[in-house]
């Protein structure tokens, strides 16, 4: 017992340990926490006001995030060069890596808005009930015409993340979920001076928390001590930073949009079952928030640990940090997958709430089948968040890209001739869903093993692994 107590102590405080992590993570998961609870409310909202709304909502909403993904996933990993330059010491280099992040937004955010003007022929070719379709084309062309300041918001998160500097995130994506749930509420139902909109509404208000966490993000990164330390007004245009970023960071964004546009194209052939397994789905999969954006959290909070380490020649202590995130996202996330398993009508009753009873006694059973599904392939997750953070953050992007490119393209095909030619059940689509979660956690994690991420970084400067000067267990 004293040896254990010892090495629990020593892993709190040693470098890469418990309290290291927790420090970064905890704003990071209060944050990705609060965009879980501001998503799992915005579908409560639109469950009680009717079916048609909630079953168009994770359609329309995963496949704007799928177009966009690919962008996010390339503007977000400037945090991974602010975390290598900050570990590195190089701080003037800092600024103008979040401003080649902008101008990626702003690249990003015009095309995705092109892409609003095809809504009612991408909808169409999906083929949802008419009711719903016509939903999903508002709510998908509204979310595109606020791409800019979303995409922004990510470039400038990463000045903070990179940094370790994850409070501010914190209070200002509080700030952000604050006004887009009481705008969702006054829009979708109409409450006082505000018209009845629906899904529209819960569309602009959307959009509203986009646009307030932007303009306050950028006026932050004014302040005089930025300015001074890590030349944040210093936003010229760097052809040289540019293309370093779009070439370890345009992976990424593949990765993640290939991954969203699988997910997307998912609900969409499930849609096909009808608008009650379509519901069902949405709300268990928004459930799902609830324990997945945390670990997200967690995710960024491993990968900037790494980044950092790495920067400063220490990949043995950035594998020790991953290890510290890992075992905390497991315990945390078994946890949940207990509840879901157990005591389902605690996360489902919400939804329930002024929905139309007729409808909701066909979803209920529904959900609390797919919950179990959940609780299976969340564990994977784990897997799949924490060793994919750990790589990228250090730079090994294109393998993470190209598994996602090879199972997503796989499991998007499987779904389609289990339900739309073999006409299989709901349950079959969503076992189909769990085993490629599971194969892409554990393709990441025999990664992370073979330890090639150790010798890469971003900022072209040699980081040699020292030893660590630590003992892995505490000596007597």
């Amino acid at each position: 017992m004293k040896k254990i107590k010892e090495y629990l102590i020593w892993r709190w405080n040693c470098e890469g340990g418990y309290r290291e992590f927790f420090v970064i993570a905890i704003p990071l998961i209060l944050s990705t926490g609060a965009w879980s609870i501001q998503h799992f409310v915005d579908r409560m909202f639109l469950t009680w006001y009717s079916s048609d709304t909630i079953a168009a909502a994770m359609p329309a909403g995963i496949l704007n995030f799928a177009v966009m993904s690919l962008f996010i996933g390339t503007v977000s990993y400037v945090d991974t060069f602010v975390a290598q330059y900050f570990g590195a010491k190089q701080y003037k280099k800092i600024g103008p890596a979040l401003w080649q992040g902008i101008y990626l937004s702003l690249a990003g955010g015009l095309i995705v808005f092109i892409i609003s003007f095809f809504s009612e022929s991408i909808f169409g070719f999906i083929g949802h009930e008419p009711s719903v379709m016509k939903n999903e084309i508002i709510y998908f062309r509204i979310l595109c015409y606020g791409a800019f300041p979303a995409l922004a918001s990510a470039a400038l998160v990463a000045f903070y993340a990179g940094r370790g500097e994850t409070w501010t995130i914190m209070w200002i994506n509080f700030a952000g979920t604050f006004i887009n749930l009481v705008f969702d509420y006054l829009l979708i139902f109409g409450i006082g001076i505000f018209p009845e909109m629906g899904i529209k509404g819960a569309a602009i208000a959307t959009v509203m928390s986009g646009v307030f966490t932007f303009l306050v993000y950028l006026f932050l990164i004014f302040r005089s001590e930025y300015i001074l330390e890590y030349a944040t007004a210093q936003a010229k245009l760097k052809l040289d930073m540019l293309k370093q970023i779009i070439n370890f960071g345009l992976p990424s964004g593949v990765q993640f949009f290939v991954d969203m546009f699988g997910f997307a194209v998912f609900i969409s052939i499930v849609g096909r079952l009808g608008t009650i397994n379509l519901a069902a789905s949405n709300i268990a999969f928004n459930i799902n928030t609830i324990s997945f954006l945390p670990m997200i959290g967690c995710g960024i909070a491993v990968s900037i640990m790494v980044g950092q380490y790495i920067g400063m020649g220490r990949a043995d202590i950035g594998q020790r940090s991953t290890y510290t995130g890992f075992s905390i996202t497991f315990a945390y996330m078994a946890l949940i997958s207990a509840l879901y398993v157990l005591a389902p009508s605690i996360f489902i009753k919400p939804f329930a709430m002024n929905s139309d009873p007729k409808d909701f006694v066909y979803i209920f059973p529904l959900v609390v089948v797919l919950l179990r599904f959940v609780a299976v392939y969340s564990l994977f997750d784990t897997m799949n968040i924490i060793f994919a953070s750990a790589i990228k953050g250090a730079g090994d992007t294109r393998f993470v890209m190209y598994v996602i490119i090879i199972l997503s393209s796989t499991f998007m095909i499987i779904p389609y001739i289990a339900i739309v030619i073999m006409k299989k059940s709901l349950y079959v689509a969503w076992t189909i869903a769990s085993i490629y979660v599971a194969v892409l956690g554990f393709s990441f994690l025999f990664r992370f093993l073979q330890g090639k991420w150790k010798s890469m970084n971003v900022i072209g400067v040699s980081t040699p692994s020292l030893a660590s000067t630590h003992p892995e267990v505490p000596v007597e």
